[in-house]
């Protein structure tokens, strides 16, 4: 499980549990005998088999639909269908040859899709267990505006590791449970540093939400990089 180092709205600290559980789907499925179905890679094509590969030895489409009609150039017949064990991802340059060496680009874009600014990745580190904890902000935000604002691509669970930080969420939950709303929390020292997570991690805000049942609580850590934005028309 992972680490978080948070502060609450008294400013105190605790490293508490971070967790990501899939939901587990209603629905699974058999084999004829009952046993479940495990999934597995399958080679689909290589790279001489390619549409793109094949377009070169080709005078136009329509000679190429004809030969794959009658002589399906775009199946290996040897490979094709192959278990595959343990894959690895590369990348190729638009000539298909491996790349080795890569330069990752942010771009910004504007609500209209364009670009706005292109610049060389950072390599960032993560900031969830440094000396510095994420900070309660006090800035809330109403649940019913923020997701109509936001989009949340991510979400995780707080737990307690013991019962000193069972009481510490338990509260921070409640807080949140009784206001209806979102604590936005943030890293630095001030508190207004997007949350990166892994290292060289996108960089994200964070709202923190939270339920009560009884003794039981959930306190949700929700992240998002995108921002929903009226358009305007320009005349």
């Amino acid at each position: 499980m992972r680490q978080l180092n948070v502060t609450n709205d008294k400013k105190r600290d605790a490293l508490v549990g971070l967790d990501n559980l899939p939901p587990k789907p209603n629905i699974k499925y058999v084999l004829p005998t009952g046993e479940e179905g495990k999934g597995v890679k399958v080679l689909r094509g290589t790279m001489e088999t390619s549409i793109d590969a094949l377009k070169s030895k080709y005078n136009d489409m329509v000679e190429l639909g004809e030969d794959i009609i009658n002589s399906d150039p775009d199946i290996d017949l040897e490979l094709f269908g192959k278990i595959l064990p343990a894959t690895r991802k590369l990348y190729l340059d638009p000539n298909d040859q491996i790349v080795y060496h890569i330069q990752a680009k942010e771009i910004l874009k504007n609500p209209d899709g364009t670009v706005k600014e292109e610049r060389d990745a950072e390599k960032r580190e993560p900031n969830v267990t440094t000396e510095i904890p994420l900070r309660w902000t006090g800035k809330l935000f109403p649940k019913k505006d923020t997701i109509k604002k936001f989009v949340f691509s991510r979400k995780y669970q707080l737990k307690h590791v013991n019962g000193l930080t069972y009481d510490f969420l338990y509260d921070m939950a409640k807080q949140l449970a009784e206001s209806d709303s979102f604590m936005y929390v943030g890293g630095g020292a001030k508190g207004v540093d997007p949350i990166v997570l892994t290292t060289g991690g996108e960089p994200q805000r964070g709202f923190l939400e939270g339920r009560i049942d009884g003794n039981k609580y959930c306190l949700i850590l929700h992240l998002t990089n995108l921002e929903l934005k009226k358009m305007t028309n320009e005349d």
